[in-house]
């Protein structure tokens, strides 16, 4: 016990080595791959992104003009940015906030007459 006072003592008196996330949160690193984010005005619903994506956490239906994520699913590899022919979809540069409960990020696209 004796061998870990000065240890102990070091650091209760030592500055915090780590940060008290979410209250501090980081720049985040250059080219990182954050959220993924989807301008659906642009969006065909080809269901390209939904075809690629290797673990289908993307789900599209051109009948009814719904494009879907599951954000808890996502592996964030961006294959489906990648082969997106119109260039719809994008990842924010911030993580994902942390959530208490599970849910899919739904978009309707509304066709203008």
């Amino acid at each position: 016990m004796l061998n870990f006072t000065p240890t102990i003592l070091k650091n209760l008196l030592s500055k915090s080595s780590t940060r008290l996330y979410p209250f501090e949160t980081r720049e985040p690193f250059k080219n990182v791959r954050g959220e993924l984010k989807i301008n659906i005005e642009e969006c065909k619903l080809c269901g390209i992104c939904a075809k690629k994506c290797p673990v289908n956490c993307i789900k599209v239906d051109k009948k009814t003009g719904l494009w879907e994520v599951n954000p808890f699913e996502c592996v964030y590899c961006g294959i489906c940015v990648d082969n997106c022919p119109t260039n719809c979809l994008y990842f924010k540069s911030e993580y994902q906030t942390p959530n208490q409960t599970k849910h899919l990020k739904t978009f309707h696209k509304i066709e203008k007459n």
